[in-house]
Order: C-alpha cells, then sequence, then structure tokens
C-alpha cells in the first residue's frame, strides 16, 4: 500500500519551471543577434575593406584648386613634377618644352628634369568634388568630360568672365609687356622669344610679307611702324639673344652707350 502510493506520488509530481532569463540575459541576446545580422550584411556587401567610399575633396585637407593646372587650369592630367617644385599637366608640359631654352610657367626656372607626380595621381583618382555648375559630386578624374559637356557649367564660367569685366578697374601701365609677343602674320598671342622665333620660322617660313618686329617694337628705342624687309633674317641676326640679359630698362640710350664704351675699354 505504501509503496503504491510512493509510485502515485512520484508519477503525479508536476514539472520542473523553465528558469525566466535575467533582464541583463535578454540585452546581451539580443546584441548578439543583432551584431551577427549586421555582419552578415556587410558580407554580402564585399567586407569592410571593399565598401570604402571616395574620398570627397570637401573632406579632405586641400581644396580643389590644389588639383588645378596653373596652365590649363584644368584638373591635372598625367601630371609631372618639374625640378622646381612646380606640377603641371603633360601635354602642358610638352608646350613648356617646345622652345630652345624651355623654362617653368611658373617660375621661369630652366627646365631640365621633371618625375611624375603618382601620389596627386592616386589622390585625383580617389576623390570628388562637386561641379561647380550643376553641384553633381564628380570624380575629379572625370571633371573635364564632365564640365565640357556640363551646360551648367557652361553658364558658371560665362557669368563670372562677365562678373571679372564689370568689376575690373581699367589698368593702363606705362611700361609695355616685353616677355610676351604676338605673332606679326597670323597674331598669335602669349609667345615669348623663343616661341616667337620659333612659331615664325615653322608656320610663315614662305610668308615675304614686310611686318614690324614685335620684340623691336617693345623697346625703349624701338620704332613701332618700321616693317623689316627680311624679317626671318632680322630674327637669326637680331634675336638669337634676349635683351633682358643684357639691357636695363629702366637706363636711358645715352647711359647705356656711355657705360658700353667704359667696359670696352676696361677689357683692352
Amino acid at each position: 500500500m505504501l509503496n503504491s502510493l510512493s509510485r502515485n506520488s512520484t508519477s503525479s509530481a508536476p514539472p520542473a519551471l523553465k528558469k525566466e532569463p535575467e533582464p541583463g540575459d535578454v540585452l546581451e541576446q539580443l546584441a548578439l543577434l543583432g551584431l551577427t545580422q549586421r555582419r552578415k550584411e556587410m558580407a554580402m556587401l564585399g567586407g569592410f575593406s571593399s565598401a570604402q567610399p571616395k574620398k570627397s575633396v570637401s573632406d579632405a585637407s586641400s581644396d580643389v584648386t590644389d588639383f588645378v593646372c596653373p596652365v590649363c587650369l584644368e584638373i591635372f592630367e598625367s601630371p609631372l613634377t618639374t625640378q622646381c617644385g612646380h606640377t603641371f599637366c603633360q601635354s602642358c608640359l610638352q608646350e613648356c618644352l617646345r622652345p630652345q631654352k624651355p623654362v617653368c610657367a611658373v617660375c621661369r626656372t630652366t627646365l631640365n628634369a621633371w618625375t611624375k607626380a603618382a601620389d596627386l595621381e592616386a589622390s585625383i583618382r580617389s576623390s570628388v568634388a562637386a561641379c561647380k555648375g550643376c553641384g553633381v559630386q564628380i570624380g575629379l578624374s572625370q571633371m573635364r568630360s564632365h564640365t565640357a559637356a556640363c551646360s551648367k557649367y557652361q553658364e558658371y564660367i560665362e557669368e563670372g568672365v562677365r562678373s571679372t569685366a564689370q568689376n575690373q578697374p581699367a589698368i593702363i601701365s606705362s611700361v609695355p609687356n616685353r616677355f610676351t609677343f604676338s605673332c606679326p602674320y597670323c597674331n598669335c598671342q602669349n609667345l615669348d622669344q623663343d616661341g616667337l622665333v620659333e612659331h615664325c620660322t615653322t608656320q610663315h617660313a614662305r610668308d615675304m610679307r614686310q611686318v614690324v618686329c614685335p620684340i623691336c617694337a617693345s623697346m625703349p628705342w624701338g620704332d613701332p611702324n618700321y616693317r623689316s624687309t627680311d624679317f626671318f633674317q632680322h630674327l637669326k641676326i637680331r634675336h638669337t639673344f634676349s635683351y633682358d640679359t643684357f639691357v636695363d630698362y629702366a637706363t636711358d640710350e645715352n647711359t647705356m652707350i656711355q657705360e658700353a664704351l667704359q667696359r670696352s675699354l676696361m677689357e683692352k
């Protein structure tokens, strides 16, 4: 009888109650679940390393002007840095190397060495900036082609030119420009002395017109109305050197003659 009761009491015992999780355990499990889900999402996107966006120029320490060539005023294309520390597009530097005595377009230092600006080129490929016309974020390496086709950017440039022309005060200098010249045949501008000689020799060698030498016309003793009967022979004889090397423009002609005579007597 007692054994039967003990068996009945054992079989009819209530089931053990499940332990309720503590609040801290629940939060920890939710955090682990969220972290696991986040890792799955990042894995689907290719991982942490491949999900890095391009760097915005506005977020960088340098302005977009650091990526602009001083010759063409466009974003650098295949940038090269000269021994004097200035950087140009490869095509712009080639134009600077055309004269017989090439000089830097910024500081006028003689050019004889240059290297590829690999770090700058990498920064251009990895950076973006807003188009000043339409405001769209564009990779710097694609900015040239974008601005060439962007009508809003063209309007921005035209408006800038108009406002600059209106606000620019009229400055009349009494000192003539003796550093750059225009071709007397085709009016091609911004040629230095060596560039003018090379341009006329290669482009107008068969032109027999009598023209005014722009180099001589800019000198204190030059006659702006005198036309050379043989301009190319004149270039070979008179302009194989730069007047800047031997002439002090602040000194009048008589003083220069006296100094030349004194130097000649001292050399004897």
